[in-house]
Protein backbone atom coordinates (compact mmCIF):
# COMPACT_ATOMS: atom_id res chain seq x y z
CA UNK A 1 0.00 0.00 0.00
CA UNK A 2 2.94 2.18 1.08
CA UNK A 3 4.45 1.50 -2.43
CA UNK A 4 1.20 2.41 -4.13
CA UNK A 5 1.18 5.59 -1.87
CA UNK A 6 4.61 6.86 -3.53
CA UNK A 7 4.03 5.54 -7.08
CA UNK A 8 0.49 7.50 -7.26
CA UNK A 9 1.74 10.71 -5.66
CA UNK A 10 4.41 13.29 -6.41
CA UNK A 11 7.26 11.42 -4.24
CA UNK A 12 8.69 9.26 -6.79
CA UNK A 13 8.16 11.67 -9.94
CA UNK A 14 10.21 14.39 -7.96
CA UNK A 15 12.61 12.07 -6.68
CA UNK A 16 13.40 11.15 -11.14
CA UNK A 17 13.87 14.28 -11.46
CA UNK A 18 16.49 15.27 -8.63
CA UNK A 19 18.32 12.66 -9.74
CA UNK A 20 18.50 13.21 -13.37
CA UNK A 21 19.18 16.46 -12.16
CA UNK A 22 22.15 15.22 -9.99
CA UNK A 23 23.37 12.97 -12.72
CA UNK A 24 23.59 15.86 -15.23
CA UNK A 25 25.53 18.04 -12.54
CA UNK A 26 28.22 15.38 -11.97
CA UNK A 27 28.58 15.17 -15.79
CA UNK A 28 28.74 19.19 -16.47
CA UNK A 29 31.24 19.79 -13.59
CA UNK A 30 33.98 16.77 -15.03
CA UNK A 31 33.62 19.02 -18.75
CA UNK A 32 33.70 21.87 -17.57
CA UNK A 33 36.70 21.07 -14.70
CA UNK A 34 38.49 18.63 -17.18
CA UNK A 35 40.70 21.79 -18.70
CA UNK A 36 41.78 22.49 -15.65
CA UNK A 37 42.56 19.19 -14.16
CA UNK A 38 44.14 18.63 -17.69
CA UNK A 39 46.82 21.56 -16.83
CA UNK A 40 47.24 20.51 -13.05
CA UNK A 41 48.12 16.95 -13.64
CA UNK A 42 50.40 18.30 -17.17
CA UNK A 43 52.21 20.84 -14.42
CA UNK A 44 52.56 17.38 -12.32
CA UNK A 45 54.25 15.50 -14.90
CA UNK A 46 51.07 12.83 -14.39
CA UNK A 47 50.45 11.03 -18.14
CA UNK A 48 47.81 8.29 -18.16
CA UNK A 49 45.38 9.34 -16.27
CA UNK A 50 43.26 6.38 -16.28
CA UNK A 51 39.65 7.91 -16.67
CA UNK A 52 37.81 6.78 -13.54
CA UNK A 53 40.87 8.57 -11.50
CA UNK A 54 40.68 11.50 -13.64
CA UNK A 55 36.52 12.16 -13.03
CA UNK A 56 37.63 11.76 -9.52
CA UNK A 57 40.33 14.21 -9.80
CA UNK A 58 37.47 16.57 -11.54
CA UNK A 59 35.34 15.92 -8.13
CA UNK A 60 38.26 17.47 -5.81
CA UNK A 61 39.34 20.31 -6.71
CA UNK A 62 39.83 23.17 -4.32
CA UNK A 63 38.65 26.01 -6.74
CA UNK A 64 36.50 23.94 -9.60
CA UNK A 65 34.64 25.64 -12.23
CA UNK A 66 31.20 24.21 -11.48
CA UNK A 67 31.50 22.39 -7.62
CA UNK A 68 30.13 18.61 -7.48
CA UNK A 69 27.21 18.33 -5.78
CA UNK A 70 29.03 16.25 -2.76
CA UNK A 71 31.27 19.48 -2.32
CA UNK A 72 28.29 21.90 -2.05
CA UNK A 73 26.32 19.63 0.33
CA UNK A 74 29.73 19.02 2.32
CA UNK A 75 30.43 22.82 2.35
CA UNK A 76 26.82 23.44 3.19
CA UNK A 77 26.75 21.16 6.21
CA UNK A 78 30.23 22.40 7.59
CA UNK A 79 28.72 26.15 6.89
CA UNK A 80 25.63 25.40 9.18
CA UNK A 81 27.10 22.98 12.20
CA UNK A 82 31.12 23.31 11.61
CA UNK A 83 30.94 26.54 13.42
CA UNK A 84 29.35 28.58 15.93
CA UNK A 85 26.09 29.94 14.91
CA UNK A 86 27.49 33.38 16.06
CA UNK A 87 30.64 32.96 14.03
CA UNK A 88 31.68 35.13 10.96
CA UNK A 89 32.24 32.30 9.16
CA UNK A 90 29.04 30.24 9.58
CA UNK A 91 26.34 30.23 6.94
CA UNK A 92 23.53 30.14 9.78
CA UNK A 93 25.05 33.35 10.69
CA UNK A 94 24.66 34.85 7.06
CA UNK A 95 21.20 33.53 6.75
CA UNK A 96 20.37 34.73 9.85
CA UNK A 97 21.30 38.33 8.77
CA UNK A 98 19.98 38.14 5.29
CA UNK A 99 16.73 36.74 6.98
CA UNK A 100 16.22 40.00 9.55
CA UNK A 101 16.31 42.42 6.52
CA UNK A 102 13.86 40.29 4.41
CA UNK A 103 11.20 39.82 7.10
CA UNK A 104 11.33 43.26 7.49
CA UNK A 105 11.60 44.48 4.34
CA UNK A 106 8.63 42.02 3.30
CA UNK A 107 6.51 43.36 6.30
CA UNK A 108 6.65 47.14 4.96
CA UNK A 109 6.13 46.18 1.40
CA UNK A 110 3.42 44.11 2.15
CA UNK A 111 1.84 46.79 4.36
CA UNK A 112 2.98 49.92 1.96
CA UNK A 113 1.19 47.58 -0.86
CA UNK A 114 -1.87 47.06 1.07
CA UNK A 115 -2.33 50.91 2.02
CA UNK A 116 -1.71 51.84 -1.40
CA UNK A 117 -3.78 49.25 -3.29
CA UNK A 118 -7.10 50.79 -0.50
CA UNK A 119 -6.10 54.04 -1.74
CA UNK A 120 -6.10 53.07 -5.45
CA UNK A 121 -9.99 51.31 -4.76
CA UNK A 122 -11.70 53.96 -3.07
CA UNK A 123 -10.28 57.45 -4.66
CA UNK A 124 -10.18 57.77 -8.61
CA UNK A 125 -7.31 60.09 -8.72
CA UNK A 126 -5.44 57.81 -6.78
CA UNK A 127 -5.79 55.12 -9.18
CA UNK A 128 -4.71 57.58 -12.38
CA UNK A 129 -1.96 59.37 -10.41
CA UNK A 130 -0.32 56.38 -8.59
CA UNK A 131 -0.84 53.07 -10.73
CA UNK A 132 1.21 54.37 -13.78
CA UNK A 133 4.03 55.59 -11.52
CA UNK A 134 4.18 51.92 -9.60
CA UNK A 135 4.45 50.36 -12.65
CA UNK A 136 6.76 52.73 -13.98
CA UNK A 137 8.92 51.85 -10.50
CA UNK A 138 9.63 48.60 -11.12
CA UNK A 139 11.42 49.33 -14.76
CA UNK A 140 14.35 50.60 -13.15
CA UNK A 141 17.28 47.93 -12.36
CA UNK A 142 17.34 47.38 -8.80
CA UNK A 143 20.93 46.86 -9.08
CA UNK A 144 20.96 50.45 -10.14
CA UNK A 145 19.45 51.67 -7.12
CA UNK A 146 20.41 49.19 -4.73
CA UNK A 147 23.98 51.12 -4.29
CA UNK A 148 22.33 54.85 -4.44
CA UNK A 149 19.54 53.59 -1.37
CA UNK A 150 22.86 51.64 0.10
CA UNK A 151 25.17 54.81 -0.66
CA UNK A 152 22.80 57.83 0.23
CA UNK A 153 21.11 55.99 4.03
CA UNK A 154 25.14 55.72 4.79
CA UNK A 155 25.97 59.23 4.05
CA UNK A 156 22.99 60.29 6.42
CA UNK A 157 24.13 57.44 9.27
CA UNK A 158 21.30 54.85 8.58
CA UNK A 159 23.59 52.13 7.72
CA UNK A 160 22.88 47.72 8.69
CA UNK A 161 19.80 46.34 8.21
CA UNK A 162 17.42 49.36 7.30
CA UNK A 163 18.64 50.16 3.66
CA UNK A 164 18.57 46.10 3.14
CA UNK A 165 15.27 46.35 4.20
CA UNK A 166 14.38 49.32 2.00
CA UNK A 167 15.59 47.54 -0.94
CA UNK A 168 13.62 44.27 -0.48
CA UNK A 169 10.34 46.79 0.04
CA UNK A 170 10.94 48.49 -3.01
CA UNK A 171 10.81 44.85 -4.66
CA UNK A 172 7.88 43.39 -2.58
CA UNK A 173 5.23 46.32 -2.83
CA UNK A 174 4.44 46.12 -6.36
CA UNK A 175 2.97 42.72 -6.46
CA UNK A 176 0.71 43.37 -3.05
CA UNK A 177 -0.71 46.15 -4.31
CA UNK A 178 -1.32 44.55 -8.02
CA UNK A 179 -2.76 42.06 -6.40
CA UNK A 180 -4.70 43.52 -3.55
CA UNK A 181 -6.04 45.98 -6.44
CA UNK A 182 -7.57 42.95 -8.02
CA UNK A 183 -8.78 41.67 -4.64
CA UNK A 184 -10.68 44.57 -3.19
CA UNK A 185 -12.34 45.13 -7.05
CA UNK A 186 -13.49 41.62 -6.94
CA UNK A 187 -17.09 41.73 -5.72
CA UNK A 188 -19.81 42.02 -7.49
CA UNK A 189 -21.80 45.51 -8.60
CA UNK A 190 -24.98 43.14 -7.27
CA UNK A 191 -22.82 42.93 -3.91
CA UNK A 192 -22.03 46.12 -3.47
CA UNK A 193 -25.69 47.30 -4.22
CA UNK A 194 -27.00 45.15 -1.61
CA UNK A 195 -24.28 46.67 0.93
CA UNK A 196 -26.31 50.08 -0.08
CA UNK A 197 -29.43 48.49 0.67
CA UNK A 198 -28.33 47.69 4.00
CA UNK A 199 -27.21 51.26 4.39
CA UNK A 200 -23.23 49.94 5.29
CA UNK A 201 -20.92 52.69 5.42
CA UNK A 202 -17.33 52.33 3.23
CA UNK A 203 -15.88 51.40 6.82
CA UNK A 204 -18.42 48.18 6.52
CA UNK A 205 -18.42 47.44 2.80
CA UNK A 206 -14.69 47.62 3.25
CA UNK A 207 -14.64 45.03 6.33
CA UNK A 208 -17.31 42.62 5.30
CA UNK A 209 -17.02 42.29 1.45
CA UNK A 210 -13.81 43.90 -0.17
CA UNK A 211 -11.87 42.96 2.38
CA UNK A 212 -12.99 39.49 2.64
CA UNK A 213 -12.68 38.88 -0.88
CA UNK A 214 -8.99 40.16 -1.18
CA UNK A 215 -7.84 37.72 0.82
CA UNK A 216 -6.70 35.03 -1.27
CA UNK A 217 -5.07 37.77 -3.72
CA UNK A 218 -3.14 39.37 -0.98
CA UNK A 219 -1.51 35.93 -0.09
CA UNK A 220 -0.72 34.61 -3.49
CA UNK A 221 0.73 38.20 -3.51
CA UNK A 222 2.19 37.70 -0.13
CA UNK A 223 4.05 34.29 -1.63
CA UNK A 224 5.60 36.00 -4.79
CA UNK A 225 6.74 39.16 -2.21
CA UNK A 226 8.20 37.06 0.17
CA UNK A 227 10.78 35.32 -2.70
CA UNK A 228 11.66 38.62 -4.01
CA UNK A 229 12.18 40.19 -0.72
CA UNK A 230 14.94 37.85 -0.50
CA UNK A 231 16.36 38.95 -3.69
CA UNK A 232 16.36 42.62 -2.62
CA UNK A 233 18.13 41.91 0.57
CA UNK A 234 20.71 40.04 -1.23
CA UNK A 235 21.29 42.47 -3.41
CA UNK A 236 21.55 45.11 -0.81
CA UNK A 237 24.18 43.20 0.81
CA UNK A 238 26.18 42.53 -2.68
CA UNK A 239 26.52 46.78 -2.40
CA UNK A 240 27.92 46.62 1.18
CA UNK A 241 29.76 43.99 2.67
CA UNK A 242 30.13 45.12 5.44
CA UNK A 243 27.39 43.93 7.41
CA UNK A 244 27.15 40.57 6.34
CA UNK A 245 24.39 38.47 4.57
CA UNK A 246 24.72 35.61 2.32
CA UNK A 247 25.23 38.45 -0.30
CA UNK A 248 28.28 39.12 1.27
CA UNK A 249 29.33 35.26 1.31
CA UNK A 250 28.45 35.45 -2.36
CA UNK A 251 30.87 38.46 -2.99
CA UNK A 252 33.50 37.38 -0.93
CA UNK A 253 33.74 34.29 -2.46
CA UNK A 254 33.02 35.76 -5.80
CA UNK A 255 36.37 38.14 -5.19
CA UNK A 256 38.62 34.68 -3.94
CA UNK A 257 37.36 32.53 -6.67
CA UNK A 258 35.67 29.98 -4.10
CA UNK A 259 32.73 28.67 -6.52
CA UNK A 260 31.59 25.88 -3.45
CA UNK A 261 31.54 28.81 -1.26
CA UNK A 262 29.24 30.83 -3.76
CA UNK A 263 26.68 27.53 -5.06
CA UNK A 264 26.45 27.21 -0.48
CA UNK A 265 25.36 30.46 -0.05
CA UNK A 266 22.90 30.14 -3.22
CA UNK A 267 20.93 26.55 -2.31
CA UNK A 268 21.08 28.19 1.09
CA UNK A 269 19.26 31.56 0.28
CA UNK A 270 17.03 29.05 -2.24
CA UNK A 271 16.02 27.07 0.71
CA UNK A 272 15.01 30.26 2.83
CA UNK A 273 13.15 31.25 0.22
CA UNK A 274 11.43 27.89 -0.12
CA UNK A 275 10.38 27.66 3.75
CA UNK A 276 9.52 31.45 4.32
CA UNK A 277 6.81 30.56 1.13
CA UNK A 278 5.96 27.75 2.58
CA UNK A 279 5.02 29.49 6.01
CA UNK A 280 2.90 31.69 3.88
CA UNK A 281 1.47 29.13 2.58
CA UNK A 282 0.47 27.85 6.30
CA UNK A 283 -0.16 31.25 7.40
CA UNK A 284 -2.88 30.97 4.21
CA UNK A 285 -4.45 27.91 5.14
CA UNK A 286 -5.02 29.22 8.56
CA UNK A 287 -6.36 32.25 7.48
CA UNK A 288 -9.38 30.05 5.31
CA UNK A 289 -9.39 28.33 8.01
CA UNK A 290 -10.87 31.10 10.19
CA UNK A 291 -13.32 32.72 7.77
CA UNK A 292 -14.48 29.31 6.67
CA UNK A 293 -13.42 28.35 3.70
CA UNK A 294 -13.23 24.52 2.68
CA UNK A 295 -9.73 22.91 1.61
Amino acid sequence: MAMQGLAGGKTIPILVVLGVIVLFWYAMAVVMNAPWQQTLNARANLTNVPFTEFVGQTFAQDKPVLPAPHQVVGAIWTGLFGAAVTAPRSLAFHAGITLGATLLGFALGTLLGVLLAVMIVHNNASDRSLMPWIIASQTVPILAIAPMVVVGLGAVGVTGMVPKALISMYLSFFPVVVGMVKGLRTPEPIQLDLMRTYNASPLQVFMKLRWPASIPFLFASMKVGIAISLIGAVVGELSNNAGGGLGVRLLTGSYNGQTIQIWAALFIAAALAAILVILVGWGEKLANRRMGVRA
